[in-house]
């Protein structure tokens, strides 16, 4: 066989971004990125279950899930409670069955004069932010190990190159899960397991519809991507896809900023 008749093959065989048959959890799937990622995943074809504090929005993802065709299923969990996390991932097994595709979409953000912060803050979006992420990390890396295969994609954000003004938590926070994605990725890639991460820019969330109601704050950020506009929930469609497909199986320990040029500017 030629080497063009062996791409051929490879080719016509290929699934790359068809996630049929596989399952998917999703963490802070009920609202904002973790919704419109979930959304993305079933459309693709996975399985998907969302997961998060209790909230209407978790039910609502589910069951806009099975609208498109797929199994929408969603569980409560508080993901910085370790053993309510191991449990989460069994009640994930017993429902949809084996764990194919982990996204740490959960977050919290608080601002603050440094001088002035206010610690249980701090250590709320440290615990929502990155012990979470280790915790779920963790425990679904357990699963995926002994499989022998698993997708992981952590959500982190262009703050996690960068340092802001009256930002002791957010922005370390996340420079942490970037450094936390290539250590997983070092350790389980050779195990069949690809961890990487996605950092966004300003993205039209209904946190972010409130922050940049600012006029000047607006301006600013718009000055700073180099495409003029702020991120939309789609633009995370094909990235999350990507990351949990066949298409990114040599993809392993990135970062990849969704930013609109945020970084290079």
């Amino acid at each position: 066989m030629s080497e063009l008749d062996d791409l051929l093959r490879k080719v016509r065989s290929a699934r790359l971004f068809d996630l049929g048959g596989r399952n998917a959890l999703v963490m802070g799937g009920g609202t904002g990125l973790g919704q419109a990622m979930a959304l993305a995943l079933a459309g693709a074809g996975a399985n998907v279950c969302v997961a998060g504090l209790e909230s209407p929005e978790l039910q609502q993802t589910a069951a806009a899930i099975t609208a498109l065709g797929r199994e929408g299923d969603s569980l409560v969990v508080d993901a910085t409670d370790e053993a309510q996390v191991d449990r989460l991932m069994q009640q994930f097994a017993d429902r949809l069955g084996p764990l194919d595709i982990l996204v740490n979409s959960q977050g919290a953000v608080h601002l603050q004069e440094s001088t002035q912060f206010d610690m249980d803050a701090w250590q709320r979006v440290i615990d929502v932010n990155l012990k979470s992420v280790v915790l779920c990390c963790k425990h679904a890396g357990r699963r995926m190990l002994a499989a022998g295969r698993g997708k992981i994609i952590n959500i982190s954000s262009v703050r996690g190159f960068q340092g802001r003004a009256q930002d002791l938590a957010y922005a370390p926070s996340k420079g942490a899960v970037n450094q936390l994605t290539r250590s997983l990725a070092i350790e389980w890639g050779p195990r069949g397991v690809n961890v990487n991460a996605i950092a966004p820019v300003f993205t039209l969330t209904a946190i972010n519809r409130t922050l940049l109601t600012d006029q000047a704050k607006l301006e600013w950020v718009m000055s700073r991507i180099p495409m003029k506009r702020l991120g939309n929930l789609e633009d995370l469609f094909g990235p999350v896809v990507f990351l949990a497909s066949e298409a990114s199986n040599f993809v392993n320990g990135h970062v990849l900023p969704v930013d609109g040029g945020w970084l290079g500017a």
